[in-house]
């Protein structure tokens, strides 16, 4: 009820109007989700009603979205970059004169707008299939799917046996037990996984994960690619580690914390070895994704990924919450030059933090980011609340998914205890006797 009256509220009070469309269908959803939970039974209750929340809050506002062609602002950005860097080589325009002509991301997330520049808009299906919405919650979801554990199978049920023959045959196996064995092994697969995948399909359902799907996506693969390096990280597999990092450094700048602490991860349970080669991987990935546009237009890059963002560039930055840094960037340039330096401050307070007291499990890492980014979104000059999603998902996400405390290679192992076999016994040698004289 409670996210049924938070979507409720969006029709009224927002003036974005996908904003307003995804609040009619996902108050509707969230309604009917609670009317579930009282009228399914008992034992398919949750699973059910977090199933018609997400058709309610994703499944029919993302379709309505993309039929109708609506998004945020920032859908349009990234398809317009990508169509850019398959003609130019560059996702940047080389002067723009508006704030909707500015690229504020880094050239790896252009990827997600190439389905539009090569499907078209002629159509529904084709607007549908190159948007780039669709495209930022499948690469999120898949980033969730792999960082989950991987599941043991659960033995299925022994078929039925089959009928005695006539006196003189064999029996004859039972023609329904290739089949009641499948469905056996299928259902107990399925029912194992069900209450692991639950949480994180809750929460993608949520509004906290529902509207940025539905209305822009932009953060979602950011999410996901980050919750996959720590989970990786965490298996002691640096070198994958490092390649998720470099593609979720590639799209923006704001996850270039997360090397430092999946590095620090890695340093202090598996070795400095496999950190310096995560390390290695994740810049050497991060280069090869940025520098062939960065080097073809450099100007425009820096001054829409880093100046604009920041509220240093030509046009003023529409990310204007009222947080912190960006309160006192208001008070003029002294202003800004403190919210800069206490958010280099609270940077070298969470650096040494990683250098001090190092993670030693792959939630406590989970936490140290999202730490870092909280503070980060906080005291920067520029920032909007939206942004406070990434570091509250890096804290749920890892513990819904069940992502182990610590990692493979060093996870305490159970043994057997070892029955004590009897030693042998060594006879000692007899002293001689001495036999006295006659």
């Amino acid at each position: 009820m409670l996210a049924a009256g938070w979507a409720g509220a969006f029709p009224l009070v927002s003036g974005l109007g996908p904003h307003r469309s995804w609040g009619l269908c996902a108050a509707a959803g969230y309604l009917a989700a609670a009317v579930a939970v009282l009228v399914l039974p008992r034992r398919w209750a949750r699973a059910g009603s977090v199933a018609v929340a997400l058709l309610g809050a994703v499944l029919v506002p993302l379709l309505v979205l993309l039929v109708g062609g609506q998004g945020q602002s920032e859908v349009a950005v990234i398809e317009r970059s990508g169509e850019l860097l398959l003609r130019h080589g560059t996702p940047y325009l080389a002067e723009p004169r508006t704030v909707a002509e500015y690229t504020p991301y880094l050239p790896g997330m252009a990827l997600f707008g190439l389905p539009r520049a090569l499907f078209g808009t002629d159509g529904w299906p084709a607007r549908v299939a190159g948007d780039a919405r669709l495209w930022c919650a499948a690469a999120f979801l898949g980033c969730l799917a792999a960082a989950a554990p991987p599941t043991r199978r659960r033995p299925g049920r022994p078929g039925r046996p089959g009928r005695p023959g006539r006196p003189g045959r064999p029996g004859r196996p039972g023609r329904h037990s290739a089949s009641a064995a499948l469905r056996a092994t299928v259902t107990a697969s399925v029912t194992g996984r069900l209450p692991a995948a639950l949480p994180v399909a809750a929460l993608v359902a949520s509004p906290m994960v529902a509207l940025p799907l539905c209305v822009s996506g932009v953060d979602l693969p950011l999410t996901g690619l980050c919750v996959l390096a720590l989970a990786l990280a965490g298996r002691a597999r640096p070198a994958a580690a490092g390649w998720a990092l470099a593609l979720a450094c590639a799209l923006k700048w704001t996850a270039w914390p997360a090397v430092a602490v999946v590095v620090a991860l890695l340093a202090a349970t598996t070795g400095r070895r496999a950190a310096l080669r995560a390390a290695v991987t994740a810049v050497a990935g991060t280069a090869a994704l940025v520098l062939p546009s960065a080097l073809r237009s450099p100007g425009p890059l820096l001054q829409q990924v880093f100046a604009f963002p920041t509220g240093r560039g030509d046009l003023p930055t529409p990310a204007g919450s009222p947080l912190p840094g960006r309160l006192l960037a208001d008070l003029g340039p002294v202003g800004w030059y403190a919210a800069v330096a206490l958010l280099l401050l609270a940077g070298a307070a969470v650096a040494r933090s990683l250098v001090s007291r190092p993670p030693r499990d792959t939630r406590a890492a989970a936490d140290r980011l999202a730490l870092g980014l909280a503070l980060a979104f906080l005291l920067a000059p520029a920032g909007r609340f939206g942004y406070l999603a990434l570091p509250a998902l890096l804290l749920l996400l890892p513990r819904l998914a069940h992502l182990p405390l610590l990692p493979r290679a060093h996870a305490p192992r159970p043994h057997a205890p070892r029955p004590h076999a009897p030693r042998p016994r060594t006879p000692r040698p007899h002293a001689p006797q001495v036999v006295p004289a006659p």
